[in-house]
């Protein structure tokens, strides 16, 4: 089984990184936007921003939104164009184990998750600086949940979506919003309390928060990394059943 599922793994990770979607949404869309996002408030400590320098928030919030765009947009798609073409039968009359495609694809959405965060970081570092972290355990959980959570749900969206298309079409209509409120767009504080709570109903949201308040010193964000938590159990379970070959 271990040889089954390093072979699937390896295959995908070189699939992966030829892909131009992965390119753009995972690595460079997080980069450039939040170039632009931050640098636009300056590194001045602002009371919009729960007191914390703009620029350092961006760069804490940023992590999720390579997490989202993994889980919304680069599994969906890749799962689906896959259905589409009638890869999953024949992987299943190859005779893989069951559940070593799912599995594969949890450990290839993980890796480039953390790859596309480490390079956000890599870049952020010059620019303004990686702000340290008040609660590192918390926030290192944080981002390990996070990425499990949407990881997972991105294998489940992928084994739902019929085409490639519908996948991305699905895919970008969740990753949009869930971008400008959940992470990479204005603060709360800003908001319109409609908007306020339409966030505060994204999983999203709740993972940002959950790595962004220990990070920053904000708070401890128990709630939201419960929720999150949640969310990452149940999402696992329900991927590695319907993705199961």
């Amino acid at each position: 089984m271990n040889s089954a599922m390093g072979r699937l793994i390896r295959a995908e990770l070189r699939l992966m990184v030829r892909d131009p979607l992965v390119l753009t949404f995972v690595f460079a869309f997080p980069i450039v936007t939040m170039l632009i996002i931050g640098g636009s408030f300056g590194a001045t400590p602002d009371p919009d921003f729960a007191g914390a320098k703009p620029s350092q928030w961006y760069v804490a919030s940023y992590l999720t939104v390579v997490i989202a765009a993994t889980g919304l947009i680069m599994l969906p798609v890749h799962l689906a164009s896959y259905r589409e073409r009638g890869v999953l039968r024949r992987f299943s009359a190859s005779g893989f184990p069951r559940f070593s495609f799912a599995g594969a694809q949890l450990v290839v959405g993980l890796i480039v998750t953390a790859v596309a965060a480490a390079m956000l970081l890599i870049v952020a570092a010059p620019v303004y600086g990686i702000p340290a972290m008040h609660l590192p355990a918390r926030a290192l959980a944080g981002i390990a949940v996070g990425a499990v959570a949407f990881v997972s749900g991105g294998v489940l969206l992928g084994s739902l979506m019929p085409s490639a298309r519908s996948a991305q079409a699905v895919g970008l209509l969740l990753f949009f919003p869930s971008f400008l409120l959940g992470s990479g767009g204005p603060p709360p504080q800003v908001m319109g309390s409609a908007l306020r709570h339409v966030a505060d109903v994204l999983p999203l949201t709740q993972v940002t928060k959950s790595i962004r308040e220990p990070w920053l010193g904000l708070g401890t964000a128990t709630n939201s990394l419960i929720i999150a938590a949640g969310l990452a159990v149940a999402a696992t379970v329900l991927a590695a059943r319907r993705a199961a070959l």
